[in-house]
């Protein structure tokens, strides 16, 4: 069977030389996470290194759906993700001699993103990449860069069994097609600082951060007390992807689940979006937050007592910071399984590249299997995008109970909006955030109203 791929011949070198000039996001933006890098399951498909078996669909094996033989995969650069490469590479490997996969580190540049849209245009990317970034999905698929996965006869099934088909229709395409796979999430929650908390006379099991009224009195608490300098601090750089570590945890959570975008129109106008917008204007007002960029981790340097990070953050700051989690505050209050969140995802793409397209599906679910994606998490403590995640691994989160808050708010993530132009989409949103929000130069209500006119004409291609 011809894996059904689009060519976008005459549209490639323009959009992939846009992306990769704008392209700069890293795995967990300027939170610290997975570098340029990145690095997940309970689904009908699973597959096991002790079987030897290739993964199968909920009917039992299949034949291979394209050609088999040697394939070449990137995955990140950081050091876990890379244990779990290269564990998975040998424990397909050791099963499959005829169908070679070979492992590397994606290579190094400005970011994952600049060295993939190169790549493309070279027509050098390897079948698998274990490291794509949804925002730079409808780029890479414009340029004809990505298989449609949902060309395969499982694709689609495996995808929505695995994820759940709520949480992956955020990851379809504008023609209902899945062009990346859903793999694995670092769901955005509120990190705070015990030691500065009981310094400023906060409750350190339960902090009053629930509300906006509530979690600005906080704020305002500790920089009075000179507990830290600032209370939190997100990057205030022009960058496009870091309204997903300030506005964006806040809106998803402020609109029970919402995208910045739905049915090609804007949403951040909305009262919902305005009450989170004018939330972080009077963080700024009150000089609660930095408004130059700080080189550093101004949470684990003790410059700022919050801050908005995933599971990754776990590991990042044991032994440097005492610290404590709670999800993202609502305007009124919300219980906290109830509260949506950014999702922070990287995905996998298949490349066009790629001539072994029935290796590299095969691999694809054999990677993603129930038992890999448990290794992916004990390796890694991301968590893998699929439906019962707590229970799926109960026994890891028993052991490392640290993580089971981020394992239960993985169930209620949103993702960037899979649309035309997405990148601009969110460079335009930050630059209207810049102007009225951190320096507050202009009139909340009419910048943003004048960005959502902008922002719907390049939604709609």
């Amino acid at each position: 069977m011809t894996i059904t791929q689009r060519s976008g011949t005459r549209r490639r070198a323009a959009l992939v030389a846009a992306t990769v000039a704008v392209l700069a996001v890293s795995a967990c933006g300027s939170s610290g996470g997975d570098n340029a890098g990145s690095t997940p399951a309970g689904g009908a498909a699973t597959a096991g290194a002790a079987t030897g078996g290739a993964a199968t669909g909920s009917a039992g094996a299949a034949a291979p759906v394209g050609p088999t033989g040697e394939i070449k995969i990137w995955y990140s650069n950081n050091e876990q993700e890379v244990a779990w490469g290269k564990q998975v590479v040998a424990a397909w490997n050791a099963a499959h001699a005829d169908q070679k996969v070979t492992g590397e580190e994606i290579p190094a540049g400005k970011s994952s993103e600049e060295t993939i849209g190169a790549a493309i245009t070279a027509g050098t990317t390897p079948c698998l990449i274990f490291n794509t970034s949804p925002a730079a999905v409808p780029q890479f698929q414009d340029a004809g860069g990505l298989v449609d996965l949902s060309s395969f006869p499982d694709g689609a099934s495996y995808i929505e069994t695995r994820t759940g088909a709520d949480v992956a229709k955020q990851y379809q395409s504008a023609d209902g097609h899945y062009y990346q796979l859903p793999w694995k999430s670092n769901p955005v929650m509120i990190f705070y600082n015990k030691d500065i908390f009981t310094k400023a006379g906060i409750d350190t099991d339960k902090p009053p951060l629930a509300t906006y009224d509530e979690f600005l009195a906080t704020a305002k608490k500790v920089v009075d007390s000179k507990a830290a300098q600032y209370a939190i601090y997100p990057s205030p750089s022009a960058d496009f992807y870091q309204p997903w570590f300030d506005f964006y945890p806040m809106f998803a959570a402020e609109t029970g689940g919402k995208q910045l975008i739905v049915d090609g129109k804007s949403q951040f106008t909305s009262a919902e979006g305005m009450n989170v917008i004018n939330f972080w204007r009077q963080i700024y007002a009150d000089k609660l937050a930095g408004t130059e960029v700080y080189q550093g981790d101004s949470f684990a340097d003790g410059k700022a007592a919050m801050s908005t990070v995933g599971p990754w953050a776990i590991a990042s700051y044991k032994g440097k910071v005492n610290w404590g989690v709670v999800p993202v505050p609502t305007s009124k209050g919300m219980p906290a399984d109830q509260i949506h969140t950014f999702s922070d995802a990287k995905n996998v793409g298949l490349y066009t590249s790629c001539k072994n397209t029935g290796t590299a599906w095969d691999f694809l679910k054999f990677a993603t299997s129930e038992e890999q994606d448990g290794k992916l998490l004990e390796l890694t403590g991301q968590m893998p995008l699929r439906t019962d995640l707590p229970t799926t691994y109960a026994d890891y989160f028993k052991k490392n109970p640290e993580y089971a808050e981020f394992a239960s708010q993985a169930a209620r993530t949103v993702e960037v909006p899979n649309v035309p132009n997405s990148v601009e989409i969110w460079q335009d949103f930050r630059k209207a955030w810049s102007t009225a929000v951190i320096f507050g130069k202009a009139d909340p209500q009419s910048t943003f109203a004048d960005a959502a006119t902008q922002i719907d004409k390049l939604a709609a291609g």
